[in-house]
């Protein structure tokens, strides 16, 4: 039986590049091929990327954020400046519908690099199979 070198991977980088939209093993190729569409490979280094399983946790986690920051900042508007209803339910509509579509692919890529650095959901199996006689 031989001994498969498992090295660690950088959580933080990968997460980096993921966030950069990037593939979280080279940060040269595109991770995805839409807007929120993985690839399934890396046009740069042919890292499989199919493995990657974000399913509904970048929403959430989007939620999340924008919910966080936008509850303080509707308070501080509305108590500073008394602005009308229709003009706060306009304008906080429409930023966290931005922030929203903004951050969204970005928290993604986050999640996957994530996943490729702690070799999660398949990812690094190739490199763990042994080699038959």
């Amino acid at each position: 039986m031989t001994e498969i070198n498992m090295e660690d991977r950088a959580t933080g980088l990968a997460m980096r590049r993921g966030a950069m939209r990037r593939c979280p093993a080279c940060g040269k190729g595109a991770l995805y091929q839409g807007y929120l569409k993985v690839r399934d490979t890396c046009p740069a280094c042919g890292e499989a990327l199919h493995h990657q399983r974000a399913d509904d946790g970048p929403a959430y986690l989007t939620i999340l954020l924008v919910s966080h920051l936008g509850a303080p900042l509707l308070l501080w508007v509305f108590l500073t400046y008394q602005p009308s209803p229709i003009s706060m339910l306009i304008g906080f509509s429409l930023g966290a519908v931005v922030l929203s579509l903004a951050l969204l692919p970005v928290i993604k890529g986050a999640l996957i690099g994530a996943q490729w650095a702690r070799r999660m959901h398949g990812f690094g199996v190739e490199e763990a199979k042994e080699p038959t006689l």
